[in-house]
């Protein structure tokens, strides 16, 4: 291990430190992750689906669609 001084208790803390929230994040990501595919999967199984899992023919023709609104 490198010689790092008398400031080593923090420079390690400080690398921990870091360890710990880098490695927290990602677990709440994965965790958020699989959250949402849970629900996804409940809402299909109730029959919902996403509007971009429809084929093309199902899409709305283009006259039922509602006109672009104009900005201002």
């Amino acid at each position: 291990m490198p010689d790092l001084g008398q400031h080593a208790a923090f420079i390690i803390a400080a690398y921990a430190v870091t360890f710990v929230a880098i490695a927290a994040l990602a677990f709440f990501i994965v965790e958020d992750d699989r959250k949402q595919h849970r629900l996804l999967a409940e809402l299909e199984a109730r029959g919902i689906r996403r509007r971009s899992a429809r084929g093309l023919s199902e899409a709305k023709p283009k006259s039922a669609r509602k006109p672009a609104r104009k900005r201002t």
